[in-house]
């Protein structure tokens, strides 16, 4: 393997599973702009019409026919899954048996908790698969193992994102998500992971007694955040199990009129996926094909948005209590242009670049973020793309 700035003897092919879609296209941008020669980038999608424009190489992919899906990853030094969590299991196993290297975005906890069942697999084939690779989960874990290195003891770790979009619109959907809206839909459906009093808990989703006001730096302000389904709850505990950690959570916010038709829609019934004996149609499916008939949201002027990832760790140095913020930031300008959503698409090109540079360890099994990803280079390349990391720390009294 080679190092970074140095010449390298071959490129690595990198395969981008959805890689048409919105978060791949910008993996697929960064693997390709900032690669250094060292990463050949390929696009797997059903629909390759939106990648056209990035110049990078396509095939056409089914993921659900494992004839498509093993061409594919053939010969990839990495596999990345930019995908529905729900099809990450045939991804992670297709890498496999392609004996490459596996990323991807999240299995929204209880699909990551199958993925670590795969460990024994990986460790036998000396693969390395890393799980929750986005930016929650994704960067957020790094913070938080970043954020607790000096602590001997860790007692809370709260994940939070708060964001703004102050862009105004031309044209907007009548439900603008900001990624998959199924996977955003079981978020709102779906009983919410909490760690608590040393002991995993399911609450109602967007349960308003989890409901905190948070203030986060300005642009951002004051914000109500809300507890949803999330896979740092599924492996930050275990991570920081042996310095006692009993409470770990993940809030975020969502504007309330969205939070409100979403919420109208799940006691509606449209958001299940079990079909109606009286048509034999899941509503799910009928919502999902009534929203890509929506209008694509058209900014009028420039966008102005802002998101910030934050970890708040509590815990203590010796007898001394200790609370450490970590934060990163992402607005407009970050990613040469493409705004707060490089904080999604970035991480998984730069864990893949490392991996292939040697500066991430190769380490066979099935991994989280923070149990494998270096903090000093992960924040040198989020710095790179123009994202701001913070960390402070605050004795307690």
């Amino acid at each position: 393997m080679t190092r970074p700035g140095s010449k390298h003897t071959r490129t690595r092919r990198v395969v981008i599973l959805g890689g048409a879609g919105a978060m791949g296209r910008i993996i697929a941008r960064d693997l390709a702009t900032t690669g250094r020669g060292e990463i050949e980038p390929i696009i797997a999608d059903r629909d390759l019409t939106p990648a056209r424009e990035l110049g990078v190489d396509t095939l056409r992919l089914d993921v659900t026919d494992p004839t498509s899906l093993a061409r594919a990853v053939r010969g990839a030094a990495v596999v990345i899954a930019s995908l529905p969590y729900r099809f990450n299991l045939l991804a992670m196993d297709a890498a496999l048996a392609a004996r490459a290297s596996y990323i991807d975005l999240g299995g929204l906890f209880h699909t990551t908790k199958q993925q670590l069942r795969r460990a024994a697999a990986f460790r036998s084939a000396k693969l390395t698969a890393l799980l929750g690779m986005g930016s929650a989960p994704g960067i957020i874990n790094v913070l938080a193992a970043r954020a607790a290195r000096d602590l001997d003891r860790v007692r809370e770790v709260h994940c939070m994102v708060g964001a703004i979009d102050r862009t105004r619109y031309r044209a907007t959907s009548l439900l603008p998500f900001g990624y998959a809206p199924d996977t955003l839909l079981d978020e709102f459906a779906k009983p919410s992971a909490v760690y608590r009093a040393g002991r995993l808990q399911m609450v109602p989703p967007l349960d308003p007694r989890e409901r905190l006001r948070v203030r986060f730096p300005a642009p951002v302000g004051p914000q109500w955040i809300h507890t949803t389904l999330h896979s740092e709850v599924a492996t930050l505990p275990a991570f920081f199990a042996d310095r006692g950690v009993r409470e770990v959570t993940f809030r975020q916010t969502f504007d309330e009129e969205f939070a409100q038709k979403l919420e109208w829609l799940v006691r509606l019934g449209l958001v299940s996926t079990a079909p109606l004996k009286t048509i034999g149609v899941a509503p799910r499916d009928v919502l999902l094909a009534l929203l890509r008939n929506q209008p694509t949201a058209e900014p009028i002027g420039r966008a102005d948005r802002y998101e910030i990832l934050r970890v708040v760790v509590r815990g203590a140095i010796g007898r001394r209590p200790v609370t450490v913020i970590a934060e990163c930031h992402a607005d407009q300008d970050s990613g040469d242009g493409v705004g707060p959503d490089i904080d999604t698409g970035a991480p998984p090109s730069i864990a893949a670049q490392l991996l292939v540079s040697g500066e991430m360890e190769a380490r066979p099994g099935v991994w989280a973020p923070e149990q494998l990803v270096p903090y000093e280079p992960f924040a040198r390349e989020l710095e790179r793309r123009k994202m701001v990391v913070r960390i402070a720390r605050r004795a307690q009294r």
